[in-house]
């Protein structure tokens, strides 16, 4: 339907309005147009929660009905005008920033997750690029993001009558989608190209309104491009080596692409996993064509602006090339677009000549500062990368770390919602979180039972109608769907498993002893009850074993009624389920959850948290709000770790959270229960919430990095001509510097130590002579700048350095080191040298 059904201007205006609203996807966490899109069509609104496909569908006679309510007409003009307020009022990065000139920030995901109507995204890394746009929507952070639009997307689960997961993959109609095409000024549909081997590969761009933030969306779906090229876009994580080269050359380079085609020149590139490092190139490629520079001033210029986000645990996650198959896309790029041999390329992505292209190789070497997402995944991080860093400490590996959060308003349930909403106000993910712990503290016992009750009841309720239609649809006798209609039970101790089917997230461990789990469940006085949900990888061999174990359980007749797996996860499933979960259990082998997000999406809700302490339940956990699993040692793989680990679960369950859940007061409320949920709710609700790391990476990240690439740009890139010329300089003569013999005294308590340093014609401003000591027996590490003291005779460029600490630990502790130094320099990002006095 068009403008051109409705009867009158006001119901054009009424007509557009809905269309304003339905395109923007600010109604997937802000709930107040609900009601619009469900009086249009109720059923397919439950359905799909998607406005725009409501919207395209409704009928001619009900659409007229509604456009002549005068009521409905008012809740119309009263969302899109508080819309409007939202876009325009200055927030938290205007109001704490207002000096800042950050441009823009583009933001790079192979995935993004933000509502079932857009599914285009698989899990983890979506989920987080999708509630961090959605975060800086709200804080007003200038966010871009660069994305694929899959035309299948992941696929659909189902699960079939032996047990077995199948794989499907319906089409995602854009016309369907909450999307629009992007297009010139003139109205012109912008089209864009990337050059493949012998051919140029077309590009459709759409954009996907996110608030405040837009989303843009590449697409190779075009009539002009060669089957196979059209098909570039068409899975998500599908095909082979080649395939995947191809979605990351069309993700990053031509990602880039399109910003520039809309006259965005971002300050900060911000890379969502390696899996879009090639952005780092064609910005590089933008700037050497603007400044008439080589590439090599290019990359130094621009990496000062790029931020890598690595997901990644294990070394083989990384994404790697053959040098020919990189060769055969890229030795023309390099040549003619970089004007750089392949070989030049090639270097940035490996470790030594014949090494595999490595692709966070080449976002480590192409940005100025990295980081992991929890503390532990920045630990294991330094340790992965080490090897690019050869003689630096793993402690000074140059990784941090931000860990995840997630966005509460769209995880949050109705209830959940109208109990923060009367706490804290409306307002309250859209500022610093200050004083949310205080004002949540003050709800009562009751309010919060009746809260996590009422949340308990409608997960039930979703669980036996999705059952129902999926028995159904199994072809299962009309008995055994009714059945569906009993399983489980409200008023029970609900546990939740939901999440990617892998072998190191272990989610069959509640499995390795079926008949202690059987009587935990079936125990008459304090019963319990699970729900379990996730996909395996289509040729995860390992994780499709681990779901027909699931399905099989669960279809014992002993256990139907307190067991049930729901197939199909996706981001409404998730949704129910972390409203309505008492308890989300997560058992992944140490240290391989980078961070997790699946429980932080409970703690909104009042849902507690029962896992192993890895990722970011390790910085989390506290005795009084949720459970560990075993201790902090990190295993290796072995059954005797899963043992382990499920005797302790197993115990956590029979002798700390059970009892506890079914202690009650003379109300009929678990006392103890609810003050675990109130501290949760009020600890670890704000510190986990996505508004925290964005606001953690505009303040240590953004804008740092923005202001440097405006420095590095400057003046037609001066400073990038001393920088490069101060890195040839110290790695040519790095070789000839030397220490002198090390003398130390005793005095007052400290140490003196003095030492001769031969700089050869490096200049002392050029270097940073230190004393170091590891941290070991309970003493901290120790970087101390030494001082420079007089020249010595008759040498040239000799100094004494002197350092003065105190005497507390064995002085061979210490070691002078020499390291690169140069103002608005990245060590050891920029100069990996490093001279220790041996």
């Amino acid at each position: 339907m068009s403008v051109g059904n409705t009867t009158n201007s006001s119901d054009s205006k009424i007509w557009d309005a809905l269309n304003e609203l339905a395109l923007d996807l600010r109604w997937s966490w802000n709930h107040a147009s609900d009601e619009l899109w469900a009086k249009l069509n109720p059923e397919l609104w439950e359905l799909t929660r998607n406005p725009w496909l409501v919207l395209q569908s409704v009928s001619r006679a009900q659409l007229a009905m509604l456009l002549a309510d005068t009521e409905y007409q008012g809740a119309v003009d009263h969302v899109l005008r508080t819309k409007l307020e939202l876009e325009t009022r200055p927030l938290w990065f205007q109001q704490c920033h207002p000096e800042a000139s950050l441009s823009s920030i583009a933001y790079f995901s192979m995935e993004f997750m933000l509502s079932e109507a857009l599914p285009i995204y698989s899990g983890g890394l979506g989920n987080v690029a999708g509630d961090q746009l959605k975060s800086a929507s709200d804080l007003g952070v200038p966010v871009v993001g660069i994305g694929l639009l899959y035309q299948q997307g992941y696929f659909r689960q189902e699960i079939d009558s032996t047990g077995a997961q199948r794989e499907l993959y319906p089409f995602n109609e854009p016309a369907q989608l909450p999307i629009q095409p992007v297009r010139k000024p003139d109205g012109e549909l912008l089209r864009l190209f990337v050059e493949f081997p012998g051919r140029k590969v077309w590009i459709r761009p759409w954009r996907v309104k996110v608030g405040r933030a837009s989303l843009y969306l590449l697409d190779t779906n075009d009539p002009a491009n060669a089957p196979a090229d059209r098909s570039i876009t068409s899975e998500l994580y599908g095909g082979g080596q080649e395939l995947r080269l191809r979605q990351e050359i069309l993700l990053g380079i031509g990602g880039w692409r399109l910003l520039r085609s809309l006259n965005l020149d971002p300050d900060v590139c911000h890379l969502n996993e390696g899996h879009a490092a090639f952005a780092a190139l064609e910005r590089a490629r933008y700037w050497m064509v603007s400044h008439d520079q080589p590439f090599r001033n290019a990359l130094a210029a621009t990496r000062a602006g790029n931020l890598f986000t690595t997901h990644t645990p294990i070394e083989a996650g990384f994404d790697r090339y053959s040098v020919a198959l990189m060769r055969q896309y890229f030795v023309g790029y390099a040549e003619q677009a970089l004007g750089i041999s392949c070989e030049e390329l090639l270097n940035l992505g490996r470790v030594g000549a014949s090494g595999a292209f490595n692709m966070a190789y080449l976002a480590i070497r192409s940005s100025a500062a990295v980081n992991g997402v929890s503390r532990r995944h920045g630990q294991v991080s330094r340790r992965l990368f080490q090897m690019l860093f050869p003689r630096w400490p793993e402690a000074e590996v140059p990784v941090g770390h931000v860990t995840n959060g997630v966005h509460m308003p769209t995880w949050d349930s109705r209830e959940a919602d109208g109990l923060w909403t009367c706490a804290c106000g409306k307002g309250r993910w859209l500022g610093t979180l200050e004083n949310l712990d205080t004002d949540l503290r003050l709800t009562s016992v009751e309010r919060l039972w009746e809260m996590r009750t009422t949340g308990r009841h409608s997960l039930v309720e979703f669980a036996r109608k999705h059952l129902a239609r999926d028995w159904a649809a199994r072809g299962g006798p009309p008995e055994e769907v009714a059945q569906a209609a009993t399983v489980l039970d409200p008023n029970i101790l609900t546990l939740g498993f939901a999440r990617r089917f892998a072998k190191y997230k272990r989610p069959n461990l509640l499995l390795l002893d079926q008949e202690r789990l059987i009587q935990i469940l079936l125990n008459d006085q304090r019963p319990v009850q699970i729900v379990i949900a996730g996909k395996a990888h289509p040729k995860d061999a390992d994780g499709h074993a681990m779901i027909k174990e699931w399905m099989e359980f669960v279809r014992r007749p002993e256990v139907r009624q307190r067991a049930v797996f729901l197939s199909n996860y996706d981001m409404l499933m998730a949704e129910q389920l972390v409203h309505g979960v008492d308890v989300w259990v997560n058992t992944p082998l140490r240290p391989w959850e980078a961070s997790g997000t699946s429980g932080m999406k409970v703690l909104v809700n009042g849902g507690l948290n029962l896992s192993v302490l890895d990722g970011w339940w390790e910085e989390a956990y506290s005795p009084d709000i949720g459970w560990a699993i075993s201790d902090e040692h990190l295993y290796g793989n072995g059954q005797d770790s899963d043992a382990a680990d499920a005797g302790a679960l197993y115990n956590t369950l029979e002798e700390e959270v059970i009892p506890q859940f079914y202690e009650r007061d003379s109300d009929g409320i678990p006392q103890r229960w609810v003050a675990r949920i109130r501290e949760s709710m009020a600890r670890l609700t704000p510190a986990f919430s996505s508004n925290r790391s964005v606001r953690q990476y505009t303040e240590e990240y953004y804008l740092r990095l923005g202001a440097a690439y405006r420095a590095r740009s400057a003046n037609g890139g001066a400073f990038v001509a001393g920088l490069l010329e101060w890195k040839a300089k110290t790695a040519g003569l790095w070789s000839h510097l030397r220490f002198g013999p090390l003398h130390t005294e005793t005095r007052g308590g400290r140490y003196i130590l003095e030492i001769p340093v031969y700089l050869s014609e490096l200049h002392p401003s050029e270097v940073r002579v230190e004393l170091y000591a590891d941290a070991k027996g309970g003493h901290p590490v120790v970087q101390q700048e030494m001082t420079r003291g007089n020249a010595l005779l008759g040498s040239t460029g000799a100094y004494l350095y002197l350092a003065s600490v105190l005497a507390n630990r064995p002085v061979t502790d210490y070691t002078p080191r020499i390291v690169p130094s140069k103002e608005g320099a990245f060590v050891p990002l920029e100069s990996i040298e490093i001279l220790w006095q041996r």
